[in-house]
């Protein structure tokens, strides 16, 4: 991982871009690196495009901007792709992960992007249907995250998402369980290419 990590989440309002920054951000805090996570939107709505962003550092962060070149872009709506210029400002060896059933090699040309930007794919939405029911990506896109950039192991990671959740969602152990499921499906079902 680089000194400074920079990320930008592209989503709507629901899918929860915002809430994977944060979560992210936990993940790492655990690790002892320092970390920032912030959104970017206008009326808080429903559907609403969002942008969230994360910095994880291994030394205090001073910087306090939108991050304008990240590293990693995760696209959790593919719906934007040709509407926005999503990956604009990515780092020439940068990653790009995507919410959608397409191979990375489709998703490569559909983003109009480099051969030395790697590109990520995930079907995160269906993971999210068949686990909680709902299509909120956001826990199997941070789980492909955390694999991706090997931050955590997965069993570190599904304790981490564990012990949040059961706060969060208190009284309510079916969605941390399919939670949990989502994390360990995207942990074995993103692509990389």
């Amino acid at each position: 991982m680089p000194d400074v990590l920079e990320v930008r989440w592209h989503g709507r309002g629901g899918q929860g871009a915002k809430t994977a920054a944060v979560l992210f951000a936990d993940i790492a805090i655990s690790t002892g690196r320092f970390v920032q996570a912030f959104p970017q939107y206008g009326p808080e709505r429903m559907g609403a495009p969002v942008v969230a962003y994360n910095r994880v550092s291994s030394t205090p962060i001073r910087l306090h901007t939108p991050i304008e070149r990240p590293d990693y872009v995760l696209i959790l709506d593919p719906k934007f792709i040709g509407k926005r210029n999503l990956t604009a400002g990515l780092s020439p060896r940068g990653t790009v992960m995507v919410n959608t059933p397409r191979r990375p090699a489709e998703m490569r040309q559909a983003l109009n992007l480099p051969g030395a930007t790697t590109v990520c794919c995930l079907d995160a939405s269906r993971i999210a249907e068949d686990t909680i029911g709902r299509n909120i990506p956001n826990v199997p896109m941070v789980a492909a995250l955390v694999k991706i950039l090997q931050l955590v192991t997965l069993e570190d990671l599904k304790d981490f998402v564990r012990e949040q959740l059961e706060k969060k969602f208190r009284g309510q152990p079916d969605l941390v369980k399919g939670n949990l499921e989502a994390v360990d499906r995207a942990y074995r079902e993103v692509e990389r290419g």
